[in-house]
Parts: C-alpha cells; structure tokens; sequence
C-alpha cells in the first residue's frame, strides 16, 4: 500500500469501506469466515463490515488480494490506470487553457474535478479546481471564477497551488473594480507566508506584484511602491526569470504612471526580455500590450513600434489563455494608435467593438473606448457624434468607483468637452477627476452670518 492509499484508509469512512467490502466478498461468493482465513477471525470481518472497524493496511491488502479487486476499489479512490488518466486529463486541460482554448479546459476541468473529488484525491482537486476557476476568468466569467478560488482558499494549505489561486483571486477582485477585497485578500495571504519560507517563490513575487498593483489602482501609490521594491529584492535573490520579470513589470508601471514614461520603457523592456524565455504567452502578451502603450505615450510618440508591439500582443492574445478583457484593453490601446496614426475610421470602428465587450464587465473600459471613439469621430469631422460618445463615457464614468484611473480619464473627458464646447459638462469632469483622487473643497462659497 502506497503513501496516498494509505492516506485513503485514515480518512475513508468505515461505514462505507464496510459496505464495498461485503459487496466485493458477496461478489466473489465467499462467507465472512472464508474472507477471514487466517488473516483475521469471522467476528472481526463482521465488525469492519458493519463500519464498527477500520482494518489496518495489512489486513487490507491481504482481504483485497482474496477478493482479487484493487486496494483503490475498496477505498473508493481510482487504479493505478485511472489515476494516470486523470492526471493525463488535467495536463491536458492546462494545455488547453494555456493555448487559448478556455471552453475545453473548463470542460475537462470540471471532469477531473468531480472524478477527483469522489476519489478523495487532494492533489488532483487542488489543481482541478484552479484550472477551473483560471478557465472561468478566461471566459470572462469572474463571478464563477471568484466562487471557485474562494473555496480553494478556504483551508489553511498554503501550496503553490494555493499561492496561484490566490494571485488569479487578487487579480479577479482587482479587475472587476472591488479593490477592496483584491486587497483583503492578497495582503491576507502574503501575511500568511511569512516565515514559510514560501515567501521566497517565484508565486509569492508575483502575488506581491499583483497586490502592489491593487493597491496602485486604489490610489496608496507610496505603499505600492514600497511592494514593489521589497518584491524585486526578493526577486533578485530567487534569481529567477519570471519572479525578475514581475518586479520589473510592476516597477515600470509605477513609473509609468507617475509621468516617467522614457524610464518605464527600458523597464518594461527588461522584463519582456525576461518573459521571452519561457513560455507563459498570456503574460508575456499583456507585457507587450503596456509597452505599446507607453511607447504612444512618449513624446513624440513611437507610434510604428507601438503598432508592433500591440499586433503582436493581439495574435499572441489570441492563442493564449487571455480573458476577454485582456483582449479589448489591447484592442484599447491598438484604438489609440490607429487613432494617432490618422487613421480615424478604424479607431472608430475598433473602439466601438471594444465598448460592445467591455460595457457589462469593465465599464472603466468602456468608458476609455468611448472617449477613443469621440475622439475619433472629432478628428473625422463628426462633432455631434464626438460629443455624444464623451456623453456616453461620462454616463458610464459616473458608476465606476474613486481611484487613479477613473480619476485619469474623468481629466482626459474634461479636456475633451471643453475642445468640444460643452464648458458646463467639461467642469463636473474636472470635478469629478478631483473627487476620484479624493480631493475635498475644504472652503465653502457662502459666507455664514
């Protein structure tokens, strides 16, 4: 009997071995004192049948190999054969996942779940239930996606499986605008692997990277950064590729966002480099997409480099295991290029088909393509249907939460409206851009008597 057999039998119910034991023995056409043998006496077989006995592994395999059925049948976990088979399912449901194909991981997924599940073995659910959940995500459905990796984070494991999970449940909260819990829940289990020495993985950087981020979105930039920089020493000290990577990447957009664009780059490009080496296509896609989008935030822009970089994020998109949002925040930034290359009518048409996605899952992001739009539409000539695309955005603005990119684009709107005259509409922009970064009039216009 094996480690993970032996690991069955102390878990197992007794009541239930019981039963398969007398289903097997009555099978086989044997009386309880034939089963007995000399392996034990006829009153013993009678009480593990009953579930008032739990056998030991020796006395177990000996009654098995009378019965002639496998230790894994009376355990209720799988053959040796079966188990190869499931593990073969779940590497394929990665491979799945990994090249793109979200709608086959998720089906196989599910299989090995519940196979795993009924079979008690843990292994196999851990990662069953991740591949699911990273599935969900996928397909952009994060409410699935957050119940599943709610659950596999439920106990006190703290694996690499667990660790994944809880990067996939940082970025899920993250990116559906609950900053809040992305970063309950992130700092909750970087506190947890403290002291491990967990804390020193590739996964715990990367997890660290995406709270980091969490907390930049919300606005704490200071403590971000400190993330950030306490990541990349750890990084530095694993030394490897992907753990450099994502404290590169994280430092770039830290940098990015405070307005050092030209220092962001050659950051962003290490860590391109970095990604380059090794096979994770999703991330190394959405590292391509940042750097395009820098690049047309130089000045001048890098427009024909950007379109390199974005052309090949979105192929690369295409055949990874990228959610749909992925997809339309390149698609977002490719608006952005086709629009500063002259070409208005394409950026129209591709800002348009970014809102149809992203205006259910991410309005901050439907938001953004609107203003793409009425921009677009200006530059073609099309004042009315510019101003009516700003008024959509802000209509979509007003629902998004207080943070740092909510408040960048309600200043972004701002200058538009004014451009397009609407003065009124231009400042409850800039008054909204205000209130997001959390600036309060401290005055009051009415003089008290």
């Amino acid at each position: 009997m094996d480690s993970r057999q032996a690991s069955l039998l102390s878990t197992v119910d007794p009541t239930v071995l019981g039963e398969r034991l007398r289903a097997a023995r009555r099978s086989r056409g044997l009386t309880q004192s034939e089963l007995a043998g000399d392996t034990a006496s006829t009153g013993y077989i009678s009480r593990i049948e009953s579930g008032q006995r739990r056998p030991n592994a020796k006395t177990l395999v000996e009654l098995a190999g009378r019965l002639h059925v496998g230790i894994e049948e009376l355990l209720g976990g799988l053959a040796p054969s079966e188990y190869d088979e499931l593990r073969l399912a779940l590497d394929f449901a990665e491979l799945s996942l990994e090249t793109g194909d979200a709608a086959e991981a998720l089906g196989q997924a599910a299989d090995v779940l519940d196979r795993a599940r009924t079979a008690q073995i843990d292994e196999f659910v851990a990662r069953a239930a991740y591949v699911h959940a990273r599935a969900c995500e996928a397909l952009g459905e994060l409410d699935d996606a957050v119940l599943e990796l709610e659950r596999l984070l439920a106990g006190d494991d703290l694996s690499l499986v667990h660790i994944r999970a809880g990067i996939a449940l940082t970025r899920c909260y993250r990116d559906s605008g609950d900053l809040s819990m992305a970063i309950e829940k992130g700092q909750g289990l970087l506190d947890q692997l403290e002291g491990t020495g967990l804390e020193q993985v590739d996964e715990a950087v990367q997890l660290a990277a995406t709270l980091a981020s969490a907390y930049f979105e919300r606005g704490d930039v200071s403590h971000a950064i400190r993330i950030c920089r306490t990541a990349a020493t750890r990084a530095e000290e694993v030394g490897s590729s992907t753990a450099r990577a994502s404290a590169y990447w994280n430092a770039s957009i830290m940098e990015a966002h405070r307005g050092h664009t030209r220092s962001a780059i050659p950051l962003a490009e290490q860590a391109l480099s970095l990604l380059g080496e090794g096979t994770d296509a999703r991330n190394l896609a959405l590292l391509r997409t940042q750097v395009g989008t820098m690049q047309l935030a130089t000045d001048p822009p890098q427009i024909d480099e950007a379109m390199r970089q974005l052309n090949r994020a979105a192929e690369d998109l295409r055949w990874s295991s990228a959610a749909p949002m992925d997809i339309a925040k390149n698609d977002l930034a490719l608006a952005r290029a086709l629009h500063a290359a002259g070409d208005a009518f394409g950026a129209i048409e591709l800002s348009r088909r970014v809102h149809e996605v992203a205006v259910e899952a991410s309005p901050l992001v439907a938001a953004n393509a609107k203003a793409i739009e009425g921009i677009s539409l200006s530059t073609a000539g099309d004042l009315s249907g510019a101003r009516t695309a700003y008024g959509a955005a802000v209509n979509l603005l007003t629902g998004v939460g207080a943070d740092r990119s909510a408040a960048q684009l309600w200043f972004e709107l701002a200058n538009l409206l004014e451009e397009a005259g609407d003065v009124e509409s231009a400042l409850a922009a800039y008054r909204s851009a205000a209130a997001s970064t959390g600036l309060r009039s401290t005055t009051s216009s009415r003089i008290h008597t």
